[in-house]
């Protein structure tokens, strides 16, 4: 019997072309998706990447599988639904630091306690990109580099990590635009977790945010296995510098809807649609 031919990388790109600006760093969550899903081995029918609206949202049309770009902030909403009515589908949700945490943020948080077995893929550049450099909810508050805050936003930035947390997230995970390949084995243990698993992703823009090349000199990669005990984490999140990188907090807890249990009932369906009947 012949062996299969180990699939690449390159395997699940399409053929469309990102356009993102040179240097971005999503070119690098790109590619750190595609060689997870090759080391996986996912089938490309069985896998369905969903995002919202934002320069990151634009992934699902690079990666050669199913994919759904939605609607601002409803990136979480869509998968979450599919993965529901769908459960043997490997689903992964995509967006940015405003689709994710300023319009969508609600969903974020219930997503988080809700612990739907699906990975959601956060990609911050902590600035609005697509409508020319406006502050997002991760931008610092004395962030003075835009027209549009001349004075910075002036406000604190969220703690994506501790956010999380506090929503009950049992995976949390960060990486750095400028490791790919830490990225690709997160992403694909984030994959293999039994839940919900949360990965922000440090993902430069040069273009209003050139400064943040000098990420690559501040990020660490966190030594030792994640944190399990939420009061732990919690005093962790609340207090670092947010460059710390890795697999962060790791808590095994049951699923919804719980393990077994039918996603859709038929009959019920049929029913509940005949009583709206006139």
């Amino acid at each position: 019997m012949m062996q299969a031919i180990p699939l690449k990388a390159r395997d699940f790109k399409s053929d469309v072309k990102p356009i993102w600006c040179p240097g971005c760093g999503h070119f690098s969550v790109l590619n750190a998706i595609t060689k997870a899903m090759a080391a996986l081995g996912i089938d490309k029918d069985d896998t369905v990447l969903v995002s919202g609206i934002g320069c990151s949202s634009r992934l699902p049309a690079y990666v050669d599988s199913y994919g759904f770009h939605g609607v601002h902030g409803r990136g979480l909403a869509i998968a979450q639904g599919l993965k529901v009515a769908r459960p043997d589908l490997t689903v992964l949700a995509l967006g940015g630091d405003g689709d994710g945490f300023s319009i969508g943020g609600n969903h974020f948080i219930h997503a988080c306690r809700r612990n739907v077995n699906m990975t959601y893929i956060a990609m911050d550049n902590e600035v609005y990109g697509m409508t020319k450099g406006q502050a997002s909810p991760t931008t610092p508050m004395d962030w003075d580099h835009s027209k549009l805050t001349p004075h910075g936003p002036g406000v604190r930035p969220f703690k994506p990590a501790a956010l999380a947390l506090a929503s009950g997230a049992p995976w949390i995970g960060r990486g750095y635009s400028g490791n790919p390949n830490q990225i690709a084995k997160l992403i694909a243990e984030a994959v293999e977790f039994p839940g919900f698993s949360f990965l922000h992703v440090m993902s430069q823009c040069i273009t209003f945010c050139p400064e943040q090349t000098d990420w690559k000199a501040v990020v660490s990669e966190m030594d030792g296995p994640p944190l399990a005990d939420a009061d732990a984490a919690a005093k962790q999140f609340l207090h670092e510098d947010g460059f710390q990188t890795g697999l962060l907090y790791r808590e095994e807890r049951p699923t919804w809807p719980p393990v077994g249990e039918t996603a859709v009932d038929e009959t019920a369906l049929a029913s509940l649609a005949a009583s709206f009947s006139v």
